[in-house]
């Protein structure tokens, strides 16, 4: 359940940083407040998830998971350029998201 939590907590994080951008800097208001609404409840889940789960990992896939699909939005949704060297990153982070999701099972 606890990694349920975690989930959750990603996608509303990704849904506040993806609002962050529609606000057109804080100028449209609906996209404005929903960036407080989204990470307000990311940090609830987040905060549920850390009952059961070490901080280091949890923290370390919060942000890798949101950092590697918010980067893939921006290529999708906001045609951002995507090179050989942005993607490869982006696949750096989700080793290193594997590699930590193992650390726990192994622990």
């Amino acid at each position: 359940m606890h990694w349920m939590f975690l989930a959750i907590a990603i996608v509303f994080e990704v849904a506040g940083t993806t609002s962050m951008k529609l606000s057109g800097g804080l100028t449209r208001l609906t996209p404005s407040l929903l960036i407080f609404v989204f990470y307000g409840i990311a940090f609830v889940f987040n905060t549920l998830a850390l009952r059961k789960l070490d901080i280091s990992v949890t923290y370390a896939i919060w942000s890798g998971v949101g950092t590697a699909l918010t980067a893939l939005i921006g290529i999708i949704w906001f045609r951002e350029p995507a090179g050989g060297l942005k993607l490869a990153s982006i696949g750096l982070i989700v080793l290193g998201i594997l590699g930590l999701r193992l650390s726990w099972d192994a622990a």
